[in-house]
């Protein structure tokens, strides 16, 4: 027990006297005062006896009127905290028992600052003709944008209606209902956390890229994303090879504009992506496949608390690469697996005592934001990949994630419910998980004792020419040739400058010739394009630094700002540029990209 809720420090909800089952919103859409207002009606499964009250998540939040069918009930919003919000405490009229039914509207309106939405006016859009406003709610925002029990111990359904200005088009994380009817032909209602409550309006088009599916965007990007995102339906067979139906009915995506902070959020039955993607290069598919992995590890399957976000992301990162070797082959998913672990090992080297570095973390008066980085991704995959190299292979572990799917699907697990589950799925190899350190994996800061043995086959020509180039002096530069890149593919290319980032910074000169052989400058990816900005930024080339500030402002995606920005703060020669950019565009940022930023810039 601690101040917030009983089971989610980041939550002020009790979800074990009752817990949302069913959520129906009533929204418009007002962008002339940036907010949206209307009713949400919350049908709660009571869960004990004697329930007098209700305590919901809320930040922000203008409370206009809470009801039980004609009885308007007593309200009180209590004190603002600065990251979790005001709980919305509310006195029922009379007691309920288990099993009453409960529903309670709540006619309310957001903040124009609420930190779930971002308002794009006209000219911050491709079209430059109309408004766009988008929703991104994990972690803790949904609170925000309406009161709910906004903990991902708690999985709710819910329908919806949006009123928005024609001609623009709303679109939410859920089917898409028949409009004559309010039904839908395209599958089952399927509970899902709040965070996964996402919405979008703006002049969207679609182009459809599969049997289940459509891409959406401004018509600016529709051509050039139905075409970058055309293996979506092999992408979806094999999840379903790998860990069973796809349960969701349709699955879209979304193209959205360049200050979306990441590369994608797997809100059900509709993807938002970063338009970094459209860069007509095949090795960025792996976001896609990230994201359709979701579906099954993160939507279907939910980590209990924060606390617990490696369930979640392990697990995805771990069936998204076994997603992309059936299309690619096992070595690229080995070759992946040992550039991201040495990516990681770099991160923890610098924060090796970061509590955050632990696979298991705890998130006592601390905003989920500010916790997440790589490892609960590549930690949590380095342990899965460990544990299917110890207990036999893949064809031994890949039936353990499908039983892990079939036993918590619809539900919410923490980590001692799957370690638990591990030993019951093995139970005839007892011995070999009590040989796992399971303490150091979870509890340990920095990186695990044990890491799997990849198949090093992609990744030997990276190394040697990485190491050739740190060892060079100005008289070698004249022994490397362009060509030597020519057989390399894109993920070869991010390794090979992956790891001359883990190296001592190169010179000046080495950036110099580097750039007249290889033309890094000029990649259409943005993943290589990155790479080698943070490459010239360490070697202090003063080059790099327009590039730089040009890159942070082109896209928001947090994976490339944040250090790109961090390295301009902390080069005196930049520094006092990296601000001015910052504090010109900050209004134009996403409101998380901007916190997270200002905090790093200090």
């Amino acid at each position: 027990t601690n101040k917030m809720g009983k089971y989610d420090p980041t939550s002020f909800c009790d979800p074990t006297a009752a817990k949302i089952q069913h959520i129906n919103i009533d929204w418009t859409v007002d962008f002339e005062k940036k907010i949206v207002y209307g009713t949400v009606e919350l049908s709660f499964n009571v869960l004990q006896d004697g329930v007098s009250s209700i305590t919901l998540d809320s930040k922000d939040l203008t409370i206009k009127k809470v009801s039980y069918g004609e009885t308007v009930l007593i309200h009180n919003l209590g004190d603002k905290h600065k990251v979790f919000g005001s709980p919305l405490e509310i006195t029922l009229s009379a007691p309920f028992n288990k099993g009453d039914d409960l529903v309670i509207a709540i006619e309310y309106e957001t903040s124009s600052n609420a930190s779930a939405l971002q308002w794009l006016d006209a000219q911050q859009t491709a079209g430059k003709k109309h408004p766009y406003m988008f929703s991104q709610c994990q972690a803790i925002h949904a609170r925000s944008l309406l009161p709910c029990q906004d903990s991902p111990s708690v999985k709710a359904t819910y329908t919806s209606k949006v009123s928005e200005q024609s001609p623009l088009v709303a679109l939410m994380s859920a089917i898409q209902c028949w409009e004559k009817t309010g039904k839908s032909d395209k599958g089952e209602m399927v509970p899902t956390p709040s965070y996964l409550i996402a919405i979008v309006v703006g002049l969207l088009e679609s182009r459809d890229i599969g049997p289940r599916s459509k891409v959406w965007s401004e018509k600016e990007f529709i051509e050039r994303a139905k075409d970058e995102f055309a293996e979506t339906e092999k992408m979806l067979a094999a999840g379903e090879e790998l860990v069973g139906p796809y349960v969701w009915g349709q699955y879209d995506l979304l193209v959205l504009p360049p200050s979306f902070p990441y590369g994608g959020m797997e809100n059900p039955c509709l993807t938002f992506v970063t338009p970094t993607l459209l860069a007509g290069d095949r090795s960025l598919a792996n976001v896609i496949a990230h994201e359709i992995a979701h579906s099954w590890t993160g939507n279907l399957v939910t980590n209990h608390t924060w606390e617990d976000f490696w369930l979640n992301e392990g697990h995805t990162v771990f069936l998204e690469r076994k997603i992309m070797s059936k299309l690619q082959g096992e070595k690229t998913r080995h070759f992946q697996a040992q550039s991201k672990s040495a990516c990681l090992c770099g991160t923890l080297l610098c924060n090796d005592h970061c509590p955050y570095t632990k696979l298991v973390i705890k998130l006592e008066d601390v905003d989920p934001d500010d916790s997440f980085s790589s490892v609960p991704y590549e930690k949590g995959h380095t342990l899965l990949f460990f544990l299917e190299e110890l207990l036999g292979g893949p064809s031994v572990f890949e039936p353990f994630l499908l039983s892990y799917i079939n036993k918590f699907k619809y539900q919410s697990v923490s980590t001692a419910q799957w370690k638990d589950h591990l030993y019951e799925f093995f139970v005839d190899k007892k011995s070999v998980l009590d040989t796992v350190d399971w303490n150091d994996w979870f509890n340990s800061p920095g990186m695990p004792k044990n890491i799997p043995k990849y198949d090093q086959t992609l990744s030997k020509e990276c190394t040697a020419l990485a190491d050739k180039w740190a060892k060079a002096s100005p008289e070698d530069f004249s022994k490397f040739k362009a060509k030597e890149l020519d057989h390399f593919n894109s993920w070869q290319k991010m390794e090979f400058l992956g790891q001359l980032l883990l190296k001592d910074p190169l010179t000046k000169e080495k950036i110099s010739a580097m750039e007249k052989l290889y033309g890094f400058s000029d990649s259409g990816n943005s993943e290589i394009k990155f790479r080698w900005l943070r490459l010239g930024l360490r070697a202090k080339a003063t080059s790099m630094i327009k590039p730089a500030l040009d890159m942070v402002v082109e896209q928001g995606r947090l994976k490339f700002t944040r250090p790109l920005y961090r390295d301009l703060g902390t080069w005196e020669e930049s520094r006092n540029q990296a601000i001015e950019c910052f504090m010109k565009h900050k209004p134009c940022m996403h409101s998380t990209t901007a916190g997270l930023i200002k905090k790093d810039l200090k």
